[in-house]
């Protein structure tokens, strides 16, 4: 009994240096901070959320047009822009105005330039010289060559074809420039179309309205229709840039168009920047499980338009997902 007593009133053996099967002790966990678990989840506090500016989304399924990337460049559209070439070889000229330039805002039919014709060291017209020796040969020269130096005689008047904006000017007082020279483009910057290259023929009937994206603004475009004919390997396509989303749209701009196409996917709609690359380099988005708990879903999506993406597997409806600040909350370690 003596023995018993004594072994009860012992405290319990310990094992050796390195064998110590106890409970490991715990981490402490401060409640201020944003903290990477061991499965990968992310606890973020309530104070936490609010100065990241933490938002998310309740989901569920949609049927919405998936979309194709094309190549594309901002054009003029040819029922609003005009060029402002030269008919005759001559040095231009100025009114009281001056020569307009880039940016500047013209109406139709308002005087450009003038393009006078060259005149030699004794103030004689060079054109007129021409004409006067071929109207002595009338008889043996071509009636076109006759006429043209005709027309050389006069000064032109160069004027504006439409009202609008000067894109390009190309023209300064002096120069001189010959026939067909483009000196200046006239735009009406709220009517601009963009072409974009489909190289795929078998998707010409099925493409439809596009959107793009310059900056931070999503820019709707409407089809105007897929040329028949090959360029490049590739099928233009025209697209008008709709209202006033024009005015944020430079000519000649490179930029990628978002182009659906008339079948439908179903899946869960997401900004494109809910979604964000995981330590293995793939696609996920984070779900809010609890309150202050977000975890990391694997997802396969497909685009949609230029900021916006359907997500086909990883989420089931109702599930919160963070839509702005995903890129903060996978940040977290």
């Amino acid at each position: 009994m003596v023995v018993w007593a004594m072994l009860a009133t012992q405290s319990p053996a310990l094992a050796g240096p390195g064998h110590d099967h106890g409970d490991a002790p715990t981490t402490a966990v401060s409640g201020a901070f944003p903290q990477r678990q061991p499965d990968g989840s992310v606890v973020m506090p309530k104070a936490a959320q609010r100065q990241l500016r933490i938002q998310t989304l309740v989901v569920k399924k949609e049927q919405r047009s998936p979309v194709i990337e094309l190549a594309g460049r901002v054009v003029m559209d040819p029922n609003a822009s005009g060029k402002v070439q030269t008919l005759i070889t001559g040095r231009v000229r100025a009114d009281e105005r001056g020569l307009p330039t880039v940016g500047q805002r013209v109406q139709k039919g308002q005087v450009l330039a003038y393009v006078s014709s060259e005149v030699d060291t004794e103030g004689r017209s060079l054109a007129q010289i021409r004409l006067d020796r071929l109207s002595n040969l009338a008889d043996s020269v071509p009636r076109r060559r006759l006429e043209e130096a005709q027309a050389a005689v006069a000064n032109e008047v160069l004027r504006a074809p439409i009202s609008g904006v000067i894109a390009t000017a190309n023209a300064s007082v002096g120069q001189v420039v010959e026939a067909r020279d483009i000196l200046f483009e006239v735009i009406d910057p709220k009517r601009l179309m963009v072409e974009g290259l489909l190289y795929d023929p078998g998707l010409a009937s099925s493409i439809g309205n596009a959107t793009m994206r310059i900056g931070q603004t999503v820019v709707p475009l409407t089809l105007v229709g897929v040329s028949s004919a090959l360029r490049d390997q590739a099928l233009p396509v025209k697209y008008r840039v709709n209202g006033d989303s024009a005015v944020a749209v430079q000519l000649n701009l490179l930029t990628t168009i978002f182009a659906s196409l008339t079948r439908k996917v179903e899946g869960h709609v997401l900004p494109v920047q809910a979604v964000v690359r995981g330590p293995s380099n793939q696609s996920i988005v984070w779900v809010k499980h609890d309150p202050e708990r977000f975890e990391p879903r694997l997802v396969t999506f497909t685009p949609i338009s230029a900021d916006q993406v359907s997500v086909t597997s990883g989420l089931q409806d109702r599930d919160r997902v963070v839509i702005i600040g995903a890129s903060l909350v996978n940040q977290v370690r």
